[in-house]
């Protein structure tokens, strides 16, 4: 499968030949492995916490008891999976015990594992773009979550699969901010519209009318990084959501927002934030390194709700890949 989940609506063009990218391609099982190893140890932090903490409760010769319920509970606080979410799996796993459907501690993993497997495979995980039409992307977050970085990595994604890309340099107040991306526009092969003296949305306005003139199928727009609690720049955020909208209805198609990992739950007080201020469709994980906070994943659910739908596993173009539940439990806890 490819590294990314494609929704899309199918066209007539699809009966013959036609001038457009194909379907996604074949991901080999040496880059899912590759992409494995880098999650696994991207999590090894969040990792301790779950499955150490864990098993040194889970020991040898324990009953499963009230009391061991308990010390379970107290080990998924530690590891920062969130409040609701620890007392949700809790509950659970104390309504399984009682009706005997576990019975012994060597039970408890699989069944949370199981349990929070399910819950994250609730999330829509696919980029919903158009099949006509450059799909829109436009991208936000705080200075120094990877910002750039991922949207280098989005893009080399769509490039790779035989997508032309443009992008849209609409960072316009951080020093060197254009420049940066263009460099990394250079490296992945795509294109870039800048305007370093001109209004982000100006910049986005020139965009989307250079991605419809000359039959771009996807346009990434990057959006200054900003401060959550800055009125006026969120405003500005709204702004380039509005001008691209008139260009091209439907526009932007996916809005994501990059979240810095080794952040915990203060990612996720920013990504509130910006929710109440743009339509937020998904999210990106950066920064997923041996110090990152995993666990921050399963509270999102509770307090904001909107999926994951990339993670970003080391510094390389091509360490971006696409959010699996199931993956991302089996490096939790393996």
């Amino acid at each position: 499968m490819s590294r990314f989940q494609w929704s899309r609506k199918k066209s007539k063009a699809e009966e013959g030949p036609q001038d457009a990218p194909q379907e996604p391609g074949a991901e080999t099982p040496q880059d899912k492995a590759g992409l494995f190893r880098k999650l696994h140890g991207g999590l090894k932090k969040t990792r301790s916490k779950v499955t150490g903490g864990l098993r040194s409760v889970l020991s040898i010769g324990r009953s499963l008891d009230e009391e061991l319920l308990e010390e379970i509970e107290e080990q998924l606080y530690l590891a920062d999976i969130g409040p609701a979410a620890v007392i949700r799996l809790c509950g659970a796993l104390r309504q399984a015990y009682k009706s005997a459907e576990i019975k012994k501690p060597d039970e408890v993993l699989d069944f949370l594992k199981a349990r929070m497997t399910e819950e994250l495979a609730q999330w829509d995980t696919a980029l919903h773009l158009p099949e006509e039409g450059p799909g829109v992307i436009m991208v936000a977050g705080v200075n120094g979550s990877g910002k750039t970085t991922s949207i280098a990595k989005l893009a080399h994604m769509f490039v790779a699969e035989g997508r032309r890309v443009l992008l849209a340099a609409s960072d316009t107040f951080r020093a060197a901010a254009v420049e940066q991306l263009e460099i990394w526009a250079d490296r992945v092969g795509a294109d870039i519209v800048k305007n370093e003296s001109a209004d982000p949305a100006a910049v986005a306005f020139d965009a989307a009318d250079k991605a419809l003139a000359q039959g771009y199928h996807t346009l990434i727009i990057d959006t200054a990084g900003r401060l959550h609690t800055r009125t006026n720049l969120m405003m500005e955020l709204q702004k380039v959501s509005r001008v691209v909208a008139k260009k091209i209805p439907g526009a932007p198609h996916e809005t994501l927002m990059v979240l810095d990992a080794t952040t915990g739950q203060n990612a996720i007080s920013q990504a509130i934030r910006f929710s109440e201020s743009i339509n937020l469709t998904g999210m990106i994980l950066a920064k997923l390194d041996g110090t990152a906070k995993g666990g921050i994943v399963f509270g999102m659910r509770d307090q904001i709700d909107i999926p994951v739908k990339f993670v970003g596993v080391g510094e390389r173009a091509e360490d971006l890949t696409a959010f699996d539940p199931e993956q991302f439990v089996q490096a939790l806890f393996e």
